[in-house]
């Protein structure tokens, strides 16, 4: 099923907050509804939500169209949309990319109406999805090669880096879906992955749609998996990469990260180049949005907790570098050192 579509002048969203007991889409026609769906993960994952808020730039740029006003109030209006829409998730680097990237161009450029501005946008964020199909495929490919000569693999994975998070097969789940096609892999471990369940909702779901095998587990039995022998390596996805290599992720990774090393299991990334902040080097420095308190205070609306308690409810974490055994991406796989790996990534960037 697809989760993004651009169609009829519409963006046309799954709503992720549905699965897995109802498949239900929007219809965005409104800017503000992108941003809305966004902030309230209706769509989700970092590839994706830079893919929707191209096609959002569209919408707020058709607005500010039909305003009778001189084109360079239009143009700051549509500006003032764009800083809008770019921090409804601060963590996920993707989403200020594909906007920064969208702006750019037409800062660059010099237009003299919002029709053309509509369809020079129109243009960029149909290459910024394609691109994004392209390089999850790449860096599926890439990820597999690490895996080269093994059988019967059994990998850990948290949260959803799959198709449902991308505008393709997915940065985690590309690789598995990978060794998957080779005849490879044994058996997924996806946690659940509190507390919104996207490793369960979204994870297990598109895996068993696909027939890819799957084992559930709720986040704290991920120690007991490793202790057991039933883990070859973690692979997981990213919202922001540092230029030292640390690492952005859902809540919980870095938990998984630790208890890899304690395991001696490798733990992999998964992510595009549009992933990596290369403005910033230490991931202390990387925003961590915290959400509602009712996301941890009830489980699918029912309370869950006593009335009136503090919630600490950070959506993501950080892993350091040094805890991390490669990063995988569309240009290959980097290792440690990582600042001189990710300086490599970042010119080969650059040239292109």
């Amino acid at each position: 099923m697809k989760n993004i579509e651009w169609r009829n002048e519409t963006l046309i969203l799954l709503d992720q907050t549905k699965l897995p007991t109802e498949v239900e889409y929007i219809h965005c026609t409104d800017w503000r509804q992108v941003a809305e769906a966004i902030k309230m993960l209706r769509v989700r994952g970092a590839p994706a939500i830079g893919v929707a808020a191209g096609y959002g730039l569209i919408l707020a740029a058709r607005e500010t169209s039909t305003n009778d006003l001189p084109f360079n109030e239009q143009l700051s209006e549509f500006y003032e949309f764009a800083e809008i829409l770019k921090e409804t998730r601060p963590t996920a680097i993707n989403l200020a990319w594909a906007v920064n990237r969208i702006l750019s161009m037409v800062k660059a450029s010099a237009f003299t109406s919002m029709s053309d501005i509509i369809t020079a946008i129109t243009k960029e964020a149909e290459i910024i999805h394609k691109e994004d199909i392209e390089l999850n495929t790449r860096m599926a490919n890439h990820g597999a090669s690490l895996f080269e000569g093994q059988q019967q693999i059994r990998i850990l994975t948290h949260c959803n880096a799959g198709a449902l998070a991308t505008g393709g097969l997915g940065t985690a789940l590309g690789v598995i879906r990978k060794l998957h096609s080779n005849g490879q892999l044994a058996m997924v471990y996806a946690d659940e992955t509190r507390p919104l369940l996207q490793g369960s909702r979204l994870t297990a779901f598109e895996l068993h749609e696909d027939g890819i095998p799957v084992t559930l587990e709720t986040d704290n039995m991920a120690a007991y998996a490793m202790q057991q022998g039933l883990i070859d390596a973690v692979i997981v996805g990213a919202d922001r990469i540092t230029t030292k290599g640390d690492v952005a992720n859902k809540i919980g990774t870095y938990g998984l990260a630790v208890l890899a090393k304690a395991h001696n299991i490798p733990f992999y990334v998964a992510a595009p180049y549009s992933t990596f902040d290369f403005t910033m080097a230490d991931g202390r420095n990387i925003p961590i949005e915290m959400r509602s308190d009712d996301e941890v205070l009830s489980f699918q609306g029912v309370p869950s907790a006593p009335t009136g308690i503090k919630v600490l409810n950070p959506a993501f974490d950080v892993t350091p570098h040094e805890l991390i055994s490669a990063i995988i991406t569309e240009e290959g796989v980097l290792q440690p050192n990582y600042e001189m790996s990710i300086k490599q990534l970042q010119d080969s960037v650059n040239k292109r």
